[in-house]
């Protein structure tokens, strides 16, 4: 019988999720105060195996790939920034909300969140909606959250889950990425589709119209939608948050490294294996499996698949 961490072709949940940026500089320093502060590499050049998902022959960036200088096993993933070279950086998509088709936000988790999100907010950072605490069906888990903007529009949300941390013996402040959320059209199928992949738990699941975010609709003329969202966990990586509108919103998902959050990527301990796995299971690739040396002696290796959406997902093995 295969070892427990073999079923899934050694996927290991959420990675990272990829952030288009306008300024690296800026963006560095912006991340680096929500703990982003461990550079597993920093890269500008030739970025291979990306015509089909970028609708461009060639693409050339810095990327910068962080990780959490604090991370827990509630903030397992990190964040990829990357700024386009050699072509205008798109715009981000014109009207987005929360919960259309594209990726939604980037959800750090936070110990005492709210202190931590006025010190953001003190520090000039534009905040997206304030601190309040829900209770979330069917468990009746209890969570705190807030949002702030990156400097490029992105929606960064703050979450402290207090119903798994308590008495946890962690520092206050950011632990990481907990999850990234992205619009589905129908929860079901994406629920079953990415059980397949690992994400075989279930923190929430529920639906209603989540009212501190409706400024977020109004703000584009829009009547805030009755929102479904779910949270579907991986026992070694960062968990997923699939979001149904009704009515269903515009299509958010915009180019390939447009600013603010563009796509997200699920780990793997051996991208060979994941790749013979997804095959298995009749996922099939976008383009051939791309490798970047990295300076050291390290590699940096991806493939894309596209899921029951139509969304370009990164599967990454990084060895830095």
């Amino acid at each position: 019988m295969s070892a427990p961490h073999q079923g899934f072709g050694t996927l290991l949940g959420l990675d990272h999720i990829g952030v288009g940026v306008s300024d690296m500089d800026a963006s560095l320093g912006f991340y680096a105060q929500l703990g982003f502060t461990d550079v597993v590499f920093d890269r500008t050049g030739a970025l291979p195996g990306l015509a089909r998902v970028t609708g461009h022959d060639e693409t050339t960036a810095r990327v910068v790939y962080l990780r959490s200088g604090n991370p827990t096993i509630l903030g397992r993933s990190g964040i990829k920034l990357v700024q386009i070279t050699g072509r205008d950086q798109p715009p981000l998509p014109a009207g987005f909300a929360y919960g259309e088709p594209g990726i939604c936000e980037v959800c750090v988790h936070v110990k005492d969140y709210e202190p931590f999100h006025e010190s953001l907010i003190a520090a000039g950072h534009r905040s997206l909606m304030e601190p309040n605490e829900q209770i979330l069906d069917p468990y009746q888990t209890h969570c705190g959250l807030s949002y702030v903007e990156d400097p490029d529009g992105a929606k960064i949300e703050f979450i402290e889950w207090r119903s798994l941390e308590a008495g946890w013996p962690h520092p206050a402040g950011p632990q990481g990425v907990n999850h990234v959320a992205f619009g589905v059209g129908d929860s079901e199928r994406t629920e079953a589709f990415y059980r397949r992949l690992g994400f075989t738990s279930k923190l929430f699941d529920m639906s209603g119209v989540n009212e501190p975010m409706d400024p977020w609709f109004l703000e584009q003329g829009r009547t805030p939608p009755v929102q479904r969202m779910m949270l579907l966990m991986s026992p070694h990586g960062g968990s997923l948050e699939p979001v149904q509108q009704t009515p269903a919103g515009p299509d958010m998902r915009g180019e390939w490294g447009h600013l603010g959050t563009f796509e997200f990527a699920l780990g793997a301990r051996n991208l060979d294996l994941a790749i013979d796995y997804l095959a298995s299971i009749e996922v099939p690739l976008i383009d051939e499996p791309a490798s970047v040396e990295l300076a050291g002696g390290g590699t940096w290796r991806y493939a894309h698949f596209e899921d029951p959406d139509g969304l370009y997902v990164s599967v990454t093995e990084v060895r830095a």
